[in-house]
């Protein structure tokens, strides 16, 4: 059933907290570090809390997902790096609220529901040379994990993250183990790891975990990719693809508009129009994956998930190569907000490779229209 609620967000909080996001960003994109201001003024306008349960709605989310991914998308059309953070953090609190033992779990809501507690969703391993792959390990005191993961957005400032690690050794190979643990001081962040142009106040570092304990051990193997959930953390991860593609179009038209002198040629009021069929494009997807989630919340969203992220990244990509030919060199050269658009996008599409799942669902289609064929000719 559709949760038609309205989440009681303080308006006036919510606009501070994004103008706070706003005017830092380009700050933090030249001095990176963890964006504390923001996720203090996100906490104190309630965003943090969108995700935990609550029970008097017959979905147990305090907003619905259609208002979560608005809000979403507020925030990080002011500043990706701040976006890609939440982003994680409303992956990990709808898996703590669904997976995690008592009394942990209702410590831990009323803790984020009070903007108390910041989490993230950690799954990269490193590639040879990084260091060994974080492995779930039995100690005198309980479960623990040791060994490094990568990519660990928001690692600088979190207070608890969701890891995927391998299982013991004893157990054989298999699918990954969710752990959920409290970064503390056995949790050792490489910060000149990540060098990279991109996305840089997400503080997406190196990790190195030394027998970090356990807090629980979430699900069973496999567990990050399970659905309704996975394919709802593909959709944020749209999300925040879609905010910066709005921040280059919002760029891109400031510019353009600056440079038209009043009236634009045929060339760049082609590709403003084209920027923004592609941005139409990008709504109409998101209009239909909230209407989905918030109408059939315990539904997976997989068997649309990949062609909603493939059909998002092709119209970001032509939203950033529309604004770069309308625009010159000059915005790219000076480092301003269109060039902070296009480096955030252009790594954060990067860590996301869509080929694999667009083949099997090629694929799949395919076999079907075989197997289609031969019952026919069987008939």
């Amino acid at each position: 059933m559709r949760d038609t609620r309205e989440y009681s967000l303080a308006a006036s909080d919510l606009r501070s907290a994004l103008r706070e996001i706003r005017t830092g960003a380009a700050d933090r994109d030249a001095n990176p570090g963890f964006p504390d201001a923001p996720f203090q003024a996100l906490a104190a306008s309630g965003v943090l809390a969108m995700p935990v349960p609550d029970p008097t709605s017959e979905v147990r989310r305090k907003a619905p997902f259609s208002e979560e991914w608005r809000i979403l998308r507020a925030v990080a059309r002011a500043d990706g790096s701040v976006g890609r953070i939440l982003d994680g953090h409303l992956n990990g609190v709808e898996r703590v609220a669904e997976l995690a033992p008592e009394p942990l779990r209702s410590d831990d809501l009323e803790a984020i529901a009070a903007g108390e507690l910041l989490l993230g969703v950690w799954g990269a391993d490193p590639i040879p040379g990084e260091g060994t792959p974080a492995r779930l390990v039995e100690t005198a005191n309980g479960p623990a994990i040791d060994g490094v993961k990568t990519f660990c957005s928001g690692s600088t400032g979190l207070d608890r993250a969701l890891v995927a690690v391998r299982a013991p050794e004893s157990d054989g190979p298999g699918p990954p183990l969710l752990v959920y643990v409290a970064l503390d001081g056995s949790v050792d962040v490489d910060e000149g790891w990540f060098r990279g142009s991109g996305m840089r106040a997400s503080e997406s570092h190196r990790v190195v975990f030394h027998r970090t304990p356990v807090l629980a051990v979430l699900g069973g193997r496999g567990e990050l990719i399970q659905e309704p959930y996975f394919s709802r953390d593909a959709v944020r991860t749209a999300v925040t693809w879609a905010s910066i593609a709005d921040s280059a179009v919002d760029a891109a038209m400031e510019i353009l508009a600056a440079k038209s002198g009043g009236e634009p040629d045929d060339i760049v009021s082609l590709a403003a129009g084209k920027m923004l069929a592609a941005q139409g494009t990008i709504d109409r997807w998101l209009e239909y994956a909230s209407r989905f989630a918030d109408e059939n919340p315990e539904d997976s969203m997989a068997p649309f998930s990949i062609h909603l992220r493939e059909s998002i990244a092709a119209a970001c990509r032509g939203i950033l190569d529309e604004a770069a030919r309308a625009v010159g060199a000059h915005p790219f050269a000076t480092a301003g907000d269109l060039d902070r658009a296009r480096r955030d996008l252009d790594l954060f599409l990067l860590q996301h490779r869509l080929e694999p799942a667009l083949a099997r669902a090629g694929r799949r289609e395919i076999q079907a229209r075989i197997s289609a064929e031969d019952t026919d000719a069987s008939v």
